[in-house]
């Protein structure tokens, strides 16, 4: 199997063995197989690209075609162990719903996302007035998914807002983990464990 990418490599080693997971945004079903294969988990997972479902599909993983801001409502509450969302909170049209859903439907619920105050887009803004293209952020500003740039500090107020308790948070550089000084303008992406 091949390597997680960095993220999705920390939830894994976080879940607990056994567990019922719900993967929203499962992508290519990488983190599933991971879990079902090392963790022993029943994982789910939900994905709005058709190609990606049949990939998951074609790999025997359990994938429903559905999209974050809309087809969690259709999940039983504390239906999961663990609701997870990887690289996608910034893709929805609400995120602060779709966090509730999360928490709705799982026990406690994984976040990983882009960090947009990292160092080097904000270095990008200020000397170059353009929006970066970087090896985590590839993609140009007209063609990104991304409609909502959530940093570190943005995220830790939502949650507290909400009354979430955080269990655990990491913090990635490139594809080291870093602590948590600084991490608001040094983290590339973060890495979150919710609960109530």
């Amino acid at each position: 199997m091949r390597a997680l990418r960095p993220d999705l490599a920390v939830i894994a080693a976080n879940v607990a063995p056994g567990s019922r997971v719900l993967d929203i945004g499962c992508g290519d079903g990488a983190l599933m197989a991971a879990l079902q294969s090392e963790r022993q988990c029943d994982a789910r997972g939900m994905e709005l690209d058709p190609d990606n479902v049949a990939e998951c599909v074609g790999k025997g993983l359990s994938v429903m075609q559905g999209d974050a801001d809309s087809d969690l409502a259709a999940y039983p509450d504390a239906a999961f162990d663990y609701a997870i969302l990887s690289q996608t909170l910034q893709t929805t049209k609400r995120p602060d719903q779709v966090l509730d859903e999360l928490m709705r439907v799982g026990r406690k619920a994984f976040v990983s996302f882009p960090n947009f105050a990292h160092w080097k887009v904000r270095a990008s803004l200020l000397w170059n007035g353009r929006m970066p293209v970087t090896r985590l952020l590839p993609i140009a500003w007209y063609e990104t998914p991304n409609i909502h740039h959530v940093t570190v500090r943005d995220f830790r107020e939502l949650v507290a807002a909400k009354g979430l308790k955080v269990e655990g948070a990491w913090f990635l550089s490139g594809d080291a983990r870093i602590g948590d000084a600084a991490a608001a303008w040094r983290a590339e992406h973060a890495v979150f464990l919710l609960s109530r």
